[in-house]
């Protein structure tokens, strides 16, 4: 089995993982990132997310944990094989000699190309997860799509679609994504392969038990999120945001705005379950694409 197969294969076995283990935090983040500001005097409607949690639950069963699941489990799987095939094929590239381990520099680099490439898969999936999980939050508050009701993921797709600008509407939200994606994996693949090293006492990982992936995964998987967070909230108000009565003109004054209404505390709003989620679902992640690499060989 040839290199590119084996890390798409383990790519999405990791996907598979971190998606059942994460998707509930992630739900719980985006109705958090895209309720409205509360009118003075007025509380929010939810008042963080332990409140999210119970809300969604009366609300909508346990299911609505795992509401929009379906469109990130056909891509999260896609998503991860691009991630770590591409950033396979650079380690190839930056590789001086077919046996020796990447310094954490190059690491670094692989992560950022990786996340390039994933940005063009990442925009058009979230965008439809985003408005599937932040529909109720935003049911009767006069914001984003009033009226339209998705039934799921492919009724998000045909209205993007049809009536807002085409294939070019499915993409909105592509420079945060990208603001996200390069930074966010160059250090998630930096931070990785820097803590093995440090439990290894050098550069040869290919020893490291189950334990010490699964603490280097979750802690490179929370460094992404400690850095990115706040292109993350961009990204989520741009892509559920009206098309015909736009509160935000772009992702600068959607930034400038949030902070203005809500200072940096906005900025960081839910980012909690974020957090909470990273780690088991990044540990899960690599753990699971770890096993599976070194299962085929």
């Amino acid at each position: 089995m040839g290199d590119v197969a084996k890390d798409l294969t383990a790519g999405t076995v990791g996907g598979a993982a971190q998606l059942i283990c994460g998707h509930p935090f992630d739900t719980i983040k985006v109705k958090l990132q895209s309720q409205p500001a509360a009118l003075p005097g007025q509380p929010p409607k939810f008042s963080g997310a332990i409140d999210a949690v119970k809300q969604t639950i009366a609300a909508e069963g346990a299911g609505g944990l795992y509401k929009g699941m379906g469109a990130p489990f056909a891509t999260v799987a896609a998503f991860n094989a691009v991630l770590f095939t591409v950033r396979g094929q650079m380690e190839t590239l930056l590789r001086s000699h077919p046996d020796v381990p990447l310094t954490v520099n190059q690491q670094f680099v692989c992560g950022a190309g990786a996340g390039l490439a994933v940005s063009f898969l990442a925009c058009p999936t979230e965008l439809i997860k985003c408005r599937l999980q932040a529909q109720s939050a935003l049911a009767g508050t006069g914001t984003a799509s009033v009226g339209v009701k998705y039934g799921g993921p492919l009724d998000v797709a045909r209205h993007v679609l049809r009536s807002e600008g085409g294939a070019k509407g499915l993409f909105k939200g592509l420079i945060p994504t990208m603001a996200r994606e390069i930074p966010g994996n160059a250090i998630m693949f930096g931070v990785y392969e820097s803590i093995k090293q440090l439990f290894a006492g050098g550069t040869d990982t290919s020893g490291l038990g189950r334990g010490s992936l699964i603490v280097a995964g979750g802690l490179a998987g929370g460094s992404y999120w400690f850095l990115v967070y706040p292109t993350d909230v961009v990204k989520s108000v741009l892509q559920v945001d009206d098309y015909k009565n736009p509160r935000f003109s772009g992702s600068l004054d959607a930034f400038r705005k949030i902070k203005a209404s809500e200072g940096f505390k906005g900025l960081y709003k839910g980012f909690g379950p974020a957090m909470a989620r990273s780690v088991p679902a990044n540990a899960a992640c690599f753990l699971a694409y770890e096993m599976t690499r070194s299962a085929l060989g």
